[in-house]
């Protein structure tokens, strides 16, 4: 430690200025405030563990006595030197400094107390430890630092002492385990003992199975000669099983193929094959003739009529199937000939073809046919809605009219007093209905 003091006389009361210095790198330090107020029992409380755990310290014990006079520093109480030379120094340096203490009040007195307190402190810090004190704050981290570095250091070689003393403690335990290796050894030898006894029992009974073997091989041999004449008869019976197995694939192939054919012919629905309801531009058609006709398509009399022939054996057919009877007509499919009979009038016919021109104003039978023709169809309806509630027809039919319900406009049945052009689409209208009702039947009855 280094100190410098300056005595200075200012109206009359005397000041005293004290620095130190690091003892690393010789800069000037300036003490933490903590300083000016350390007492006795502080200072106790800071050199106690560092006296406790120094045993070569010249620094006598101090005694708590409740006074500031419990440090030896000299005793001249008007001067007090101390000289200490920087460890990295070269030359050597001799700094002084000097208390004027017969003339100082008791301030001067307090502050010259304080430095020696304070000079002591690092002298006790310096004799306890191999690092020189005060320090400044960049030259204490780098000792830490350094320390940190130590402190690893003898981390490692502590480790390596601990893998010393493991494998000192393996070697102990190496011997233990030869020891138990050689009564381990006499154990084995005497299973040994034991084992070859056992081995001449087993020789004794090694002759007698090769005896048994011999026999053994003659039996075989004549086993072998059975096992040919066996897998001759297996040969044959094979040939003649693979011969049977083939057979039986193909008349597997064609019971499969006669089965597919029942199948699709069971699920073929014969109203949908025999009667193909479609439309054409305007018109609608069933198996390729056109009902209805328009001025600018003048459809023949002879394809109508045709179609009207299929319409009704349609319906007829599907009232047989259902063991329906009309009520008030009967249903008289002849081709381009067909015809309604009414029941009230048995003698009455109502033609269902006509011939000539597209108005017949001297014949109304073939409206009134076409109308009792819609009327057999409505009641048609009503039977399958008996049995079946949710079933309704896309288009409504009443009084021989059939509505449209996109548009709410019902379109008549006849021909006179009435367009071609509405005409044919209440025929269309109409095949669309029957074609509905065939779906239907044939849904309840495709099994």
């Amino acid at each position: 430690m280094s100190g410098s003091s300056s005595v200075e006389s200012s109206r009359g009361v005397a000041t005293s200025q004290v620095s130190f210095i690091c003892q690393r790198c010789s800069q000037p330090l300036q003490l933490d405030q903590s300083f000016s107020s350390l007492d006795g029992r502080k200072y106790d409380d800071l050199t106690a563990p560092l006296l406790t755990g120094s045993s070569d310290s010249n620094t006598p014990p101090t005694q708590e006595t409740g006074s500031q006079d419990v440090f030896d520093v000299n005793k001249d109480s008007a001067v007090s030197r101390k000289e200490v030379l920087p460890p990295n120094s070269t030359q050597e340096i001799s700094q002084e400094f000097m208390l004027i203490g017969e003339t100082a009040t008791s301030k001067m007195s307090t502050h010259s107390h304080r430095i020696k307190v304070a000079t002591q402190l690092f002298d006790i810090m310096s004799g306890n430890t191999d690092i020189d004190h005060p320090l400044c704050g960049e030259c204490t981290e780098l000792l830490l630092d350094q320390l940190d570095h130590q402190y690893r250091i003898v981390e490692e070689d502590c480790k390596l002492y601990r893998q010393a003393m493991d494998e000192l403690n393996d070697k102990k335990e190496d011997q233990e385990g030869e020891r138990n290796l050689r009564e381990e050894l006499e154990k084995l030898r005497l299973q040994e003992t034991d084992l070859v006894k056992q081995l001449q029992g087993i020789e004794e009974e090694r002759k007698e199975i090769a005896e048994e073997t011999e026999r053994y091989k003659k039996d075989l041999e004549q086993l072998e000669e059975e096992e040919k004449s066996y897998w001759k008869d297996y040969t044959a019976q094979k040939q003649q099983l693979l011969g049977f197995q083939e057979e039986q694939r193909s008349v597997d192939n064609q019971l499969k193929y006669a089965q597919s054919q029942l199948d699709r012919l069971r699920k073929t629905n014969v109203f949908n094959a025999t009667f193909h309801i479609w439309h054409n531009g305007h018109f609608g058609t069933i198996n390729g003739f056109r009902l209805g006709r328009l001025p600018s398509v003048p459809v023949e009399w002879n394809e109508i009529n045709a179609a009207w022939g299929q319409t009704v054996l349609l319906l007829h057919s599907l009232a047989q199937k259902m063991n329906f009877k009309f009520k008030r007509f009967r249903l008289v499919p002849l081709g381009n000939h067909s015809f309604i009979e009414c029941l009230n009038e048995k003698s009455k016919q109502l033609p269902l073809y006509g011939t000539g021109g597209f108005r017949f104003f001297w014949d109304t039978k073939v409206d009134q046919a076409m109308v009792a023709f819609l009327d057999c169809l409505q009641q048609f309806e009503e039977e399958i809605e008996r049995g079946d509630s949710s079933f309704r027809l896309p288009y409504k039919i009443a009084n021989g009219k059939i509505e449209d319900p996109n548009t709410n406009k019902s379109y008549s049945i006849k021909i006179q007093f009435n367009s071609e052009e509405q005409w044919t689409k209440a025929l269309k209208f109409m095949l669309t209905n029957l074609k509905w009702a065939l779906a239907w039947v044939a849904s309840q009855f495709t099994n």
